[in-house]
């Protein structure tokens, strides 16, 4: 009767031993789906998984400038790489985590690799699916996203919620996805996304889908944080962020990476320069007052930079 009672009292701290095992959250961890732990820089994803809060975006880098991008950000302490097969990259990515697992001896379930399907594959998102695990050759995807709306985006999602049950896939998630998308997708499908990966960056800052989004139990994360080609420039002088970045003896990159990250949103900014890598994953050295993130909202002009 005794080891009776005891198996009873036993399952439910196996059962949580297993869940905390498959989130990969130790018992010290924030167990708040959707909530930041900036002690670890990781957020517990709806999906159970912990996910990196920042990391790199490898947006038209070629194949040796990303391999050494990769590496670059491994060798750095950062953890989260999005790619795409869009990109034209997805085999380069996998290089650069290989070798930096050996090199620098970074276990496989420390990195978090997202990549994506376009429209373009949603008509055999099998094969799509099976040609990104292909070339990424690191044993399963963390992340798929749907690139953007298109047609049978959600037959393409169902087929990745059949690998996601399976285990080859992590996390599922959406990019370029707003609100009124969101509203009619949503309802057709049984897993609900993880993440949903915009546009953003202080012109554009998406103040309305943020909460839509982060109000349904779904993380935001933003590609083009610094503003997107032919514009980063531009934002990183604007006299508002620059007498911030004073202010704290940072960067003004680093300003608005932070901003991103003290509103719940994971960033990816784009570089093949080794510096700049490194410069953005330093952003715990400082915090923003409510008066800076203030500012901040202020510059917003609902200005797009891509077509997304």
């Amino acid at each position: 009767m005794k080891r009776i009672l005891a198996a009873i009292l036993l399952v439910p701290a196996v059962l949580f031993s297993l869940l905390a095992g498959a989130a990969g959250i130790g018992e010290e961890r924030r167990t708040e789906t959707g909530v930041f732990d900036f002690e670890n820089r990781t957020v517990l994803l709806n999906s159970g998984y912990t996910m990196p809060i920042l990391g790199l975006g490898t947006y038209a880098l070629d194949h040796d400038t990303c391999v050494s991008s990769v590496m670059a950000l491994l060798k750095n302490g950062g953890r989260l790489i999005d790619t795409a097969y869009m990109y034209g990259n997805e085999e380069a990515v996998g290089e650069g985590v290989r070798r930096g697992m050996e090199e620098y001896g970074i276990p496989r379930g420390e990195i978090f690799v997202i990549t994506k399907i376009y429209p373009s594959q949603f008509n055999d998102p099998e094969a799509a699916i099976e040609e990104a695990l292909r070339k990424l050759d690191i044993g399963y995807i963390d992340m798929m996203l749907l690139h953007h709306p298109g047609t049978n985006d959600v037959q393409a999602y169902r087929v990745m919620e059949r690998y996601a049950e399976e285990g080859r896939i992590h996390s599922l998630g959406l990019s370029n996805w707003y609100v009124d998308e969101l509203t009619e997708f949503l309802p057709q499908v049984t897993i609900v996304p993880a993440l949903v990966q915009n546009e953003i960056h202080p012109y554009y800052q998406e103040q309305d889908v943020v909460p839509f989004i982060q109000e349904r139990g779904m993380v935001v994360q933003c590609w083009y944080p610094l503003g997107g080609r032919g514009y980063t420039a531009g934002l990183l002088q604007n006299e508002t962020v620059c007498t911030i970045a004073k202010a704290h003896g940072v960067s003004a990159a680093q300003v608005i990476l932070r901003w991103d990250l003290q509103r719940g949103i994971i960033v990816i900014p784009g570089s093949g320069n080794p510096d700049h890598i490194r410069e953005n994953l330093d952003l715990f050295g400082f915090e923003l007052t409510d008066a800076e993130m203030e500012a901040i909202r202020a510059l917003d002009r609902g200005e797009k930079h891509d077509w997304y």
